[in-house]
């Protein structure tokens, strides 16, 4: 059946109801909007270029690795002029065949896409390779104009393809679901690449890339991009509740089963919709429109109630899985447009845009409670391009007056002397230091197009089908050779009732023969919308974030207390946060307690979702020779030691401060030693980069929990700050107090102590050839009282995750020998005579504290659990 292209009828129904805007005001409209995406794009290009965003409030670019982290959302970043890519598509639109020119001059000589930088499938493969695939089908469109771009000889595709490889191998997978990451330069395997050990992405991440890797595919001639992409697909299909026929939010891409069972049209879920209905459209095969009409009826049954949608279970439909909505499903009217669907449409637009009307912008999380619907905000197009959608499919002037208003709010509000700026919080009015990359390719083409007449478009936009990025590809793909290897998967009579779906869009003069009608089901949603969420009062301060959260800043603890939030010290070291909304100062400030602590549990979750094995450290230098090996706490960032044949090896050295949460003072000591740190203060990613700046080659942060041993306490991984940590390259592992002190008076005695950091201990035999071939640093610091001493310090929330184990590896395991001994007869006698005679005459310890106990005395305590430490022999610790 050939493709049913809704979104051409629609257009083709235009008609008035009520009072139309005038050709003049339209056009006065139109060249705002072009005057406006000037001011950004001209801001990029003088202060940012060739970053990937502009840094609007500070007029520069924004470099990763150069800037403070900002967690995943940096992963859209690859150092590849991300905006300027992003924007190919919306200069042809707006009539700049020029820049255009100019701007694919620039990608072609400037960008490069081998970077050693790991980045989100998802967004690069929106964005950048849709950017490129868009510039592509406009340097082709112009080429054929004649007139302009005749140099052009596919470069942007060749890049494209490019880039696809480069992808690929993400979707080496069981399941062909991608990994969520990718190094550009290494791909996902070996220790260099930084990534591949993720098990989870989200339905959207790995549902996304149908149509820019078919696009890929039929514009090259490789099927390889359109076969894995297939894949991915039909996987999620076959993973649906069979039941509800709903997805869930978060999927295990190597098992399939479903990390996050709720479901909606928001985060996680939504241009997966949103593709299978576009690749019907752009590819022509019916299988995508089954699937689709298919959710698209649970959706409506389960999810959907007007004006709202809102989060369910996949298993129990009927039961909500929360009762706030977030931003990014306000493209869903615009969805049900192209499907033909405009009453629910018209309802969930005008509820988005009369919270729009109340706070200025749409903010990202919509709660509807007693005090309104309030929380943060993007510069987010999705409102724009449901509102696009709605005025051809309704000729109602009415979403023009919606357009006019969100022009207004964004000069107002957001617009900055550098370009246009996020805001923090929709209540203060705060700028963030941040223009997204979409803000060009998408906000400024849907605004344009709102306005624009036929004669204003240098092409015909109903021969394109618009990405989720709002890129154009063209419809004529649909025609071109289809070569894929990978059988059409098609949805079973038994799953398909024809009677339920539509095969041709309705007729809109028929839907709405009074033109009153569209008023009508705004009506009510307006009246409602001013019940649950009215205007709220100026709010006297921003909220607190759970990734700005430190337990021991006073303010903080502060703001707590004011949300009804309180904070428990536990004996392990760790914090407990309990929320009671009686307690908080105010019903907004209750709000504010309840968004922290669910901030906080997705930010404790992600931090959980590897839980990494127990890692070793290995004291290796004269008089161990490895025969002592402590069992370490991982990280979630930094080198990867199962990923290291050989672990990293090197003297310690103690950390001046020793917290390492300021600037080191004693690099010249640290670095190319493991420096040795003390636990709280500040984050652990902090003191990596801390120690890491300073030239170290590793560290090893001790427990300041005096008495914790591992023997009492599982294990934990230390979680990053809620930021990307893609540049600590170095590896930090843990030790409880116990375990840390007999690597401190270690370095006491010896003053030199060499350890080997690896996934599990190394044979003694060699490490006792490797002796002959170490080195001796030039110098150390000596271990100072003071800092031997240890002190109760608050710890930040989320420093650290602590999974339970079953069972706890020993502290300390002293590697056998053959008859299992415990100490090598020939160990004494490899030590110089020297050595042996000056140790017969040392001084006992008058204290036997454990803090001031000699080494010996030590692994003397030890050697008294060796006995308990034979069922753990054939452990990896």
């Amino acid at each position: 059946m050939p493709p049913v292209l809704c979104l051409l009828m629609l257009f083709g129904a235009l008609w008035s109801y009520g009072e139309a805007m005038s050709r003049e005001e339209k056009q006065k409209f139109r060249n705002q909007v072009v005057e406006m995406f000037d001011h950004a794009y001209q801001n990029y290009m003088d202060h940012a270029y060739p970053a990937d965003e502009l840094m609007p409030l500070t007029c520069r670019g924004r470099v990763r690795g150069l800037e403070p982290s900002r967690g995943d959302v940096d992963d859209a970043l690859g150092k590849f002029s991300l905006t300027l890519i992003d924007t190919l598509d919306t200069l042809v639109l707006l009539n700049k065949t020029t820049e255009f020119e100019a701007a694919v001059r620039r990608v072609l000589s400037d960008v490069r896409l081998d970077n050693d930088i790991v980045v989100s499938v998802f967004e690069t493969n929106i964005r950048v390779l849709g950017g490129l695939l868009g510039g592509h089908s406009m340097a082709m469109m112009l080429k054929d104009g004649g007139q302009h771009m005749q140099w052009y000889q596919d470069e942007l595709l060749h890049m494209a393809k490019d880039l696809g490889l480069r992808l690929l191998p993400a979707f080496n997978t069981s399941s062909g679901l991608p990994y969520p990451r990718i190094n550009l330069k290494h791909g996902v395997r070996g220790p260099e690449t930084r990534t591949g050990t993720e098990t989870d992405t989200c339905t959207a991440c790995a549902g996304t890339i149908i149509l820019e890797f078919a696009a890929l595919s039929r514009f090259t001639g490789d099927p390889v991009f359109e076969d894995h992409a297939r894949r991915a697909l039909d996987f999620l299909w076959e993973k649906r509740q069979r039941n509800s026929n709903l997805v869930g939010t978060t999927i295990n891409i190597h098992s399939g089963e479903w990390v996050r069972r709720d479901s909606g049209v928001g985060a996680g879920i939504d241009s997966y919709y949103e593709y299978l209905l576009k690749a019907y459209i752009l590819l022509g095969d019916d299988l995508f429109l089954q699937r689709f009409n298919i959710h698209y009826a649970s959706i409506m049954k389960y999810i959907s109630q007007p004006p709202l949608l809102l989060d369910v279970h996949i298993h129990k439909p009927l039961l909500p899985a929360r009762t706030w909505m977030d931003s990014l499903l306000a493209f869903f009217p615009g969805l049900q447009v192209l499907k033909g669907d405009i009453r629910p449409a018209i309802e969930t637009h005008e509820m988005l845009y009369q919270v729009t009307k109340k706070h200025n912008f749409l903010p990202e999380v919509i709660c509807f409670t007693p005090s309104g619907a309030v929380c943060w905000f993007r510069i987010l197009p999705q409102m724009k391009e449901s509102n696009y959608h709605l005025w051809p499919a309704t000729g109602d002037p009415y979403y023009l007056e919606a357009g006019r208003t969100i022009l207004d709010n964004l000069n107002r509000f957001a617009r900055v002397p550098c370009g246009f700026a996020a805001m923090k919080d929709v209540r203060t009015g705060s700028h963030e230091d941040r223009m997204d990359s979409f803000f060009l390719a998408e906000m400024f083409k849907y605004l344009f197009l709102l306005f624009a007449e036929a004669e204003d478009i240098p092409f015909d936009v109903e021969d394109y089908v618009f990405t989720t990025e709002a890129h154009l590809l063209p419809l004529s793909l649909s025609t071109a050779p289809n070569t894929s290897s990978i059988p059409s998967n098609k949805t079973s009579d038994e799953e398909l009732d024809d009677s339920n779906f539509d095969w041709t869009c309705p007729n809109t003069r028929l839907l709405f023969p009074d033109p009153a009608f569209p008023r009508s089901l705004r009506e009510p949603i307006r009246s409602a919308v001013d019940k649950s969420c009215p205007r709220p009062a100026p709010y006297s301060r921003p909220p607190l974030r759970a990734q700005d959260f430190m337990a021991n800043n006073p303010e903080h603890l502060e703001l707590l207390r004011r949300m009804g939030v309180s904070l428990i010290h536990l004996k392990d070291g760790r914090v407990q946060l309990v929320q009671h909304a009686t307690q908080a100062v105010s019903a907004v400030a209750a709000e504010d307690g309840v968004r922290f602590m669910q901030e906080m549990m997705e930010l404790s979750s992600q931090q959980q979702k590897e839980q990494l094995p127990p890692r070793a450290i290995q004291i290796v230098s004269h008089p161990f020779f490895g025969r002592v090996v402590l069992t370490a706490g991982p990280a979630q960032f930094g080198t990867d030691l199962s990923k290291s044949t050989t672990g990293v090896r090197g003297f310690v050295t103690v950390a001046e401060p020793y917290s390492g949460c300021s600037e080191i003072t004693n690099a010249e000591y640290v670095q190319g030693h493991i420096a040795l740190l003390q636990r709280g203060q500040c984050m652990f990613a902090e003191k990596a980069r801390n120690i890491q700046r300073a030239g170290a080659i590793g560290g090893i942060v001790i427990d300041d929990n005096e008495g914790s041993s591992s023997d009492t306490a599982p294990l934990f991984q230390m979680a990053g700050d809620g930021r990307s940590t893609d540049d600590i390259t170095l590896p930090l592992l843990f030790l409880f107090h116990k375990e840390g002190n007999i690597l401190l008076e270690a370095l006491k005695e010896y003053r030199e102590v060499e350890v080997l950091l690896s996934d599990k201990a190394r044979d003694r035999e060699e490490e006792e050839d490797c002796q002959t071939e170490a080195t001796t640093p030039t110098s150390f610091e000596p271990v100072s009282q003071s800092q031997m001493n240890t002190e109760e310090l608050d710890q930040s929330a989320p420093e650290e995750v602590s999974p339970a184990q079953e069972e706890v590896s020993p502290a300390v395991e002293v590697i056998k020998e053959e008859e299992e001994k415990a100490v090598d007869p020939q160990a004494e006698t490899a030590q110089p005579k020297e050595e042996r005679d000056s140790e017969k005459m040392e001084e006992p310890r008058g204290d036997t504290d454990s803090s001031s106990q000699s080494v010996d005395e030590l692994l003397a305590d030890w050697r008294e659990d060796l006995e308990a430490f034979k069922q753990m022999e054939k452990d990896e610790l």
